[in-house]
Protein backbone atom coordinates (compact mmCIF):
# COMPACT_ATOMS: atom_id res chain seq x y z
CA UNK A 1 0.00 0.00 0.00
CA UNK A 2 2.86 2.35 0.76
CA UNK A 3 4.41 1.67 -2.64
CA UNK A 4 1.10 2.32 -4.40
CA UNK A 5 0.51 5.53 -2.43
CA UNK A 6 4.02 6.75 -3.20
CA UNK A 7 3.57 6.04 -6.91
CA UNK A 8 0.29 7.96 -6.94
CA UNK A 9 1.67 10.82 -4.86
CA UNK A 10 -1.01 10.51 -2.19
CA UNK A 11 -0.93 10.06 1.59
CA UNK A 12 -2.57 7.35 3.67
CA UNK A 13 -4.14 9.33 6.52
CA UNK A 14 -6.30 6.74 8.29
CA UNK A 15 -6.84 3.02 8.49
CA UNK A 16 -8.91 0.33 10.14
CA UNK A 17 -8.93 -3.48 10.27
CA UNK A 18 -11.71 -5.99 10.64
CA UNK A 19 -11.63 -9.68 11.52
CA UNK A 20 -14.52 -11.80 10.26
CA UNK A 21 -15.77 -15.25 11.16
CA UNK A 22 -13.72 -18.21 10.04
CA UNK A 23 -14.76 -19.17 6.53
CA UNK A 24 -16.64 -15.91 5.92
CA UNK A 25 -13.92 -14.57 3.63
CA UNK A 26 -11.07 -16.01 1.65
CA UNK A 27 -7.71 -14.30 2.07
CA UNK A 28 -7.03 -10.61 2.59
CA UNK A 29 -9.25 -7.84 1.22
CA UNK A 30 -8.09 -4.22 1.01
CA UNK A 31 -10.54 -1.41 0.28
CA UNK A 32 -9.76 2.30 0.04
CA UNK A 33 -11.57 5.61 -0.24
CA UNK A 34 -9.96 8.69 -1.74
CA UNK A 35 -10.58 12.35 -0.99
CA UNK A 36 -9.45 15.03 -3.41
CA UNK A 37 -9.88 18.65 -4.44
CA UNK A 38 -11.37 19.87 -7.72
CA UNK A 39 -9.34 22.83 -9.04
CA UNK A 40 -11.11 26.12 -9.72
CA UNK A 41 -12.48 26.31 -13.23
CA UNK A 42 -12.80 22.55 -13.78
CA UNK A 43 -16.29 21.53 -14.92
CA UNK A 44 -15.97 17.82 -15.65
CA UNK A 45 -19.41 16.18 -15.69
CA UNK A 46 -20.93 12.82 -16.45
CA UNK A 47 -23.35 14.55 -18.82
CA UNK A 48 -20.88 17.05 -20.23
CA UNK A 49 -20.34 15.73 -23.78
CA UNK A 50 -21.28 18.30 -26.44
CA UNK A 51 -21.66 18.00 -30.24
CA UNK A 52 -18.33 18.73 -31.92
CA UNK A 53 -16.26 17.41 -29.00
CA UNK A 54 -13.47 14.93 -29.62
CA UNK A 55 -13.06 11.59 -27.82
CA UNK A 56 -9.58 10.67 -26.58
CA UNK A 57 -8.28 7.48 -24.96
CA UNK A 58 -4.85 7.39 -23.31
CA UNK A 59 -3.64 4.08 -24.74
CA UNK A 60 -4.38 0.54 -25.92
CA UNK A 61 -7.62 -0.95 -24.62
CA UNK A 62 -8.27 -4.42 -23.23
CA UNK A 63 -4.88 -5.22 -21.67
CA UNK A 64 -6.19 -5.79 -18.13
CA UNK A 65 -8.96 -8.27 -18.84
CA UNK A 66 -6.86 -10.30 -21.26
CA UNK A 67 -3.93 -10.32 -18.81
CA UNK A 68 -6.20 -11.66 -16.06
CA UNK A 69 -7.69 -14.26 -18.40
CA UNK A 70 -4.24 -15.54 -19.40
CA UNK A 71 -2.99 -15.51 -15.79
CA UNK A 72 -5.88 -17.72 -14.68
CA UNK A 73 -4.69 -20.43 -17.05
CA UNK A 74 -8.18 -21.54 -18.04
CA UNK A 75 -7.08 -21.70 -21.67
CA UNK A 76 -3.90 -23.14 -23.15
CA UNK A 77 -2.81 -19.80 -24.54
CA UNK A 78 0.63 -18.29 -24.04
CA UNK A 79 0.92 -14.52 -24.04
CA UNK A 80 2.89 -11.57 -22.72
CA UNK A 81 -0.01 -9.21 -22.09
CA UNK A 82 0.40 -7.24 -18.85
CA UNK A 83 -2.34 -5.54 -16.87
CA UNK A 84 -2.50 -1.78 -17.34
CA UNK A 85 -3.19 -1.04 -13.63
CA UNK A 86 -1.81 2.43 -12.90
CA UNK A 87 -2.64 5.64 -11.00
CA UNK A 88 -3.96 8.18 -13.49
CA UNK A 89 -4.00 11.30 -11.32
CA UNK A 90 -0.64 12.51 -12.62
CA UNK A 91 -1.78 12.18 -16.22
CA UNK A 92 -5.02 14.01 -15.48
CA UNK A 93 -3.06 16.84 -13.83
CA UNK A 94 -1.02 17.27 -17.02
CA UNK A 95 -4.21 17.31 -19.10
CA UNK A 96 -5.77 19.98 -16.89
CA UNK A 97 -2.62 22.11 -17.11
CA UNK A 98 -3.23 22.25 -20.85
CA UNK A 99 -6.97 22.86 -20.67
CA UNK A 100 -9.65 23.32 -18.02
CA UNK A 101 -12.31 22.72 -20.67
CA UNK A 102 -12.42 18.93 -20.45
CA UNK A 103 -16.14 18.21 -20.54
CA UNK A 104 -16.16 14.56 -19.42
CA UNK A 105 -13.65 12.09 -18.03
CA UNK A 106 -14.32 8.43 -17.31
CA UNK A 107 -12.42 5.20 -16.64
CA UNK A 108 -13.53 2.31 -18.89
CA UNK A 109 -13.40 -0.47 -16.29
CA UNK A 110 -16.23 -3.02 -16.18
CA UNK A 111 -17.99 -3.00 -19.54
CA UNK A 112 -15.03 -1.43 -21.28
CA UNK A 113 -14.88 1.39 -23.78
CA UNK A 114 -18.26 0.67 -25.36
CA UNK A 115 -20.21 0.77 -22.11
CA UNK A 116 -18.64 3.95 -20.76
CA UNK A 117 -19.24 5.78 -24.05
CA UNK A 118 -22.85 4.56 -24.08
CA UNK A 119 -23.33 5.92 -20.56
CA UNK A 120 -21.87 9.28 -21.59
CA UNK A 121 -24.06 9.43 -24.71
CA UNK A 122 -27.17 8.58 -22.70
CA UNK A 123 -26.45 11.10 -19.94
CA UNK A 124 -25.51 13.90 -22.35
CA UNK A 125 -28.27 13.33 -24.90
CA UNK A 126 -25.81 13.10 -27.80
CA UNK A 127 -24.47 10.57 -30.27
CA UNK A 128 -20.88 9.35 -30.22
CA UNK A 129 -19.09 7.96 -33.28
CA UNK A 130 -15.73 6.22 -32.87
CA UNK A 131 -13.45 4.87 -35.60
CA UNK A 132 -12.14 1.32 -35.45
CA UNK A 133 -8.96 2.35 -37.29
CA UNK A 134 -8.12 4.93 -34.61
CA UNK A 135 -8.62 2.83 -31.46
CA UNK A 136 -5.26 1.63 -30.07
CA UNK A 137 -5.13 -2.09 -29.31
CA UNK A 138 -2.23 -4.52 -28.97
CA UNK A 139 -1.95 -7.34 -31.50
CA UNK A 140 -1.84 -9.88 -28.65
CA UNK A 141 -5.18 -8.62 -27.35
CA UNK A 142 -6.69 -8.75 -30.83
CA UNK A 143 -5.41 -12.30 -31.26
CA UNK A 144 -6.90 -13.61 -28.01
CA UNK A 145 -10.22 -11.91 -28.75
CA UNK A 146 -10.38 -13.48 -32.21
CA UNK A 147 -9.46 -16.91 -30.82
CA UNK A 148 -11.95 -16.92 -27.93
CA UNK A 149 -14.71 -14.76 -29.36
CA UNK A 150 -14.33 -11.82 -26.96
CA UNK A 151 -15.41 -8.36 -28.04
CA UNK A 152 -12.45 -6.01 -27.35
CA UNK A 153 -14.67 -2.95 -26.95
CA UNK A 154 -16.20 -4.49 -23.82
CA UNK A 155 -12.93 -5.58 -22.17
CA UNK A 156 -12.20 -4.13 -18.72
CA UNK A 157 -9.32 -1.68 -18.29
CA UNK A 158 -7.65 -0.51 -15.09
CA UNK A 159 -5.20 2.13 -16.33
CA UNK A 160 -7.15 3.82 -19.07
CA UNK A 161 -9.28 6.95 -19.28
CA UNK A 162 -11.68 8.38 -21.81
CA UNK A 163 -11.72 12.17 -22.18
CA UNK A 164 -14.25 14.26 -24.08
CA UNK A 165 -13.30 17.85 -24.85
CA UNK A 166 -13.74 20.62 -27.44
CA UNK A 167 -12.14 20.00 -30.84
CA UNK A 168 -9.92 23.08 -30.53
CA UNK A 169 -8.51 21.84 -27.20
CA UNK A 170 -7.75 18.31 -28.40
CA UNK A 171 -4.34 18.85 -30.08
CA UNK A 172 -2.58 20.39 -27.08
CA UNK A 173 -4.20 18.03 -24.57
CA UNK A 174 -3.17 15.09 -26.74
CA UNK A 175 0.39 16.44 -26.91
CA UNK A 176 0.49 16.74 -23.10
CA UNK A 177 -0.83 13.20 -22.71
CA UNK A 178 1.79 11.77 -25.06
CA UNK A 179 4.55 13.42 -23.02
CA UNK A 180 3.42 11.46 -19.93
CA UNK A 181 4.42 7.78 -19.42
CA UNK A 182 0.77 6.71 -19.14
CA UNK A 183 -0.33 8.55 -22.25
CA UNK A 184 2.38 7.87 -24.83
CA UNK A 185 -0.05 5.95 -27.04
CA UNK A 186 -2.98 8.34 -26.55
CA UNK A 187 -5.20 8.85 -29.58
CA UNK A 188 -8.27 10.71 -30.78
CA UNK A 189 -10.73 7.91 -31.51
CA UNK A 190 -13.92 9.71 -32.43
CA UNK A 191 -16.28 12.62 -31.98
CA UNK A 192 -19.56 13.67 -30.43
CA UNK A 193 -22.51 14.42 -32.72
CA UNK A 194 -26.08 15.64 -32.42
CA UNK A 195 -27.40 12.29 -33.63
CA UNK A 196 -28.12 9.50 -32.98
CA UNK A 197 -28.97 10.71 -29.48
CA UNK A 198 -28.01 8.30 -26.72
CA UNK A 199 -26.24 5.96 -29.14
CA UNK A 200 -22.67 4.93 -29.86
CA UNK A 201 -21.62 3.95 -33.37
CA UNK A 202 -18.39 2.22 -34.36
CA UNK A 203 -17.23 3.07 -37.86
CA UNK A 204 -15.59 -0.13 -39.08
CA UNK A 205 -12.49 -0.50 -41.22
CA UNK A 206 -14.61 -1.35 -44.25
CA UNK A 207 -16.76 1.77 -43.86
CA UNK A 208 -19.84 0.29 -42.21
CA UNK A 209 -21.32 1.24 -38.84
CA UNK A 210 -21.94 -0.99 -35.84
CA UNK A 211 -24.17 -0.03 -32.93
CA UNK A 212 -22.46 -0.47 -29.55
CA UNK A 213 -24.84 -1.23 -26.68
CA UNK A 214 -23.87 -1.46 -22.99
CA UNK A 215 -22.40 -4.74 -21.74
CA UNK A 216 -25.00 -7.31 -20.77
CA UNK A 217 -23.73 -9.93 -18.32
CA UNK A 218 -20.03 -10.69 -17.90
CA UNK A 219 -17.38 -11.57 -20.46
CA UNK A 220 -15.03 -12.70 -17.68
CA UNK A 221 -16.48 -12.96 -14.14
CA UNK A 222 -15.00 -11.03 -11.18
CA UNK A 223 -12.65 -8.97 -13.30
CA UNK A 224 -12.77 -5.66 -11.40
Amino acid sequence: MREAATEAGVRIVAGDTKVVEQGAAEGLYITTSGVGIVPDGVRIRGDGARPGDKVIVNGPIGDHEIAVLLARGDFSIAGEVRSDCAPLNGLVEEMLRMSLRIHALRDPTRGGLATVLWELAQASGVGIVIEEESIPMREEVKGVCELLGYDPYYLANEGKLVAILPEEEAPRVLEAMRSHPLGREAAVIGEVREEPKGRVLLKTRIGGHRLLEPLSGEQLPRIC
